[in-house]
Order: structure tokens, then sequence, then C-alpha cells
């Protein structure tokens, strides 16, 4: 396999910090890095990555979520640390529902809970430091796991898929939305050159590094394709797996059910 090619479904993201190999166990201090350089600009990020698109996604996201307008509901919203996805879900759900964000980076999360506090959703919100391979939570204790752009910075995906299934009720539901291959021919070709030639030069320019959004968009080619994901969302354990491809799969939603 080359540098550039896409891991498979049996691993080599968790030694893998973009076309980068490092050794194990030192992709996570790299990554926690790129956020803390981001984390004020996060959002502005998502736009000049997705050309203003990762809005219209989310949405679609939470669309297919439908979160049950009743206090009971709880969703584990994973690398969430700005808030974005857990606020359209307790938004959606008519601010019944209540979603726990858990990020692995402080930088993020303080972000979130400061947005949290001016959009008076702190209530339905809490927030927590903690690794997506090692959830700081009970057996069956969610009826959604959401993580959105982020299940490529966890270096073992399959630790990750695993624990999403345990701290899922029975009838619960794992929604992954993440960038994914471009299948429109030419979209791709010009996908490719927006990635590498404008991206890094837009980051520098708003946040002053190129580094981080090199990091990231080479991190989106080496990512599982769709059906590669797919395959390892059924080897965590889960059910009925199917994805949704949007903008042509410059990015996928993927689905499970844990029954």
């Amino acid at each position: 396999m080359s540098d550039r090619e896409r891991t498979a479904a049996d691993g080599g993201m968790e030694t893998s910090y973009g076309f980068r190999q490092v050794a194990a166990g030192e992709k996570q201090a790299l990554v926690n890095d790129v956020f803390h350089k981001v984390a004020k600009r996060y959002d502005i990020m998502n736009d000049i990555m997705s050309a203003g698109l990762h809005r219209a996604w989310k949405d679609a996201m939470i669309a297919a979520l439908n979160p049950r307008k009743e206090p009971a509901y709880r969703v584990l919203d994973v690398a969430g640390g700005t808030g974005d996805i857990a606020f359209r879900i307790v938004e959606a759900s008519d601010r019944q529902a209540h979603a726990t964000v858990l990020d692995i980076n402080g930088s993020m999360l303080s972000v979130g809970a400061d947005r949290a506090a001016k959009k008076r959703l702190s209530a339905n919100l809490d927030f927590v430091e903690a690794n997506a391979e090692e959830l700081p939570f009970e057996a069956n204790s969610f009826d959604a796991y959401t993580i959105a752009f982020g299940i490529r910075n966890v270096p073992r995906i399959d630790v990750a898929l695993s624990e999403a299934y345990r701290v899922l009720k029975r009838g619960g539901r794992l929604l992954v939305l993440e960038f994914s291959e471009v299948e429109v021919p030419l979209l791709d070709r010009f996908y490719d050159a927006w990635s590498f030639k404008a991206i890094p030069q837009f980051g520098k320019m708003v946040t002053g590094e190129a580094e981080p959004y090199q990091y990231l968009v080479e991190s989106i080619r080496k990512f599982p394709d769709q059906q590669d994901f797919a395959t390892m969302i059924r080897t965590a354990g889960f059910s009925r797996v199917s994805f949704t491809n949007y903008t042509g799969g410059i990015a996928a939603l993927h689905s499970g059910w844990k029954l």
C-alpha cells in the first residue's frame, strides 16, 4: 500500500498521521495538537474544507436521527467538542432531549460550553473530556451515538465502534458523518485539487497555520471508503448497516442499529 492509498476494513488508521506513518500510540498526541491549534476557528475550518456544505450535511444527519421529543431521550455526541451536532439535536427535540458531548480535547470542549451558555442550552447538555476508545459510561446508557467528522481522527476506529455498541441501549442507533470517497467522475479530480492545493493555503490565511489543514486533508484520503467502513461497523456488532452519500460521496452518513 502506498502512503496515499486508503486504509481498508482491517485497519491501518492507528499508525497513519495523514500520509505519514507513525508509531503505535503516537497518533493521538499529534491529533490533539492539531485540534488545540484550530479549536477557536473550528467551524470556519469546516466551512473551508466543505465549501460550506457541512451545514447541510449535518442538518441531513439530524433529520435522519429524528430525535424523540422527550427528556428521557439521551444522545452521546463523540468528538463534538464545539457542540455543533449536539445543539442541533437538542433544538430538533424541542429542547427536550439530553446530549452528552464527549471530546478528548479540552480546548474544543471549552468552546462548546461557552457556546451552549450563549444559546441557553446548558441545561440540556453536559461536556465530558474522555477518549472515544474508552468511554466512561455504563453499558446500555444511550439511545443514540453520533459522531461527525471525528471518527477518522480516532487511532483505533474498531475499538471506538465497539465502545459505541457497548454504550448504546438495545434498539439504539449509531450515526457517523464523515468525509468519504468521491464517486462522481471529474468531481473527484476537482475535489483533489481543492483539497491539496487550496485548503492548506486558506487554512494558513484564516488561522496562520497550514500544517493542521494538511493533516486533515490527508486523513480524509486515508480513511476507508464507504463499503469498507460499513464492514467495520458490521464487525463491531451493528445490524441494518447502510450509508448515504452526500455531494457525490465527498461525505457519507453511515447508520447502524444495536438490535
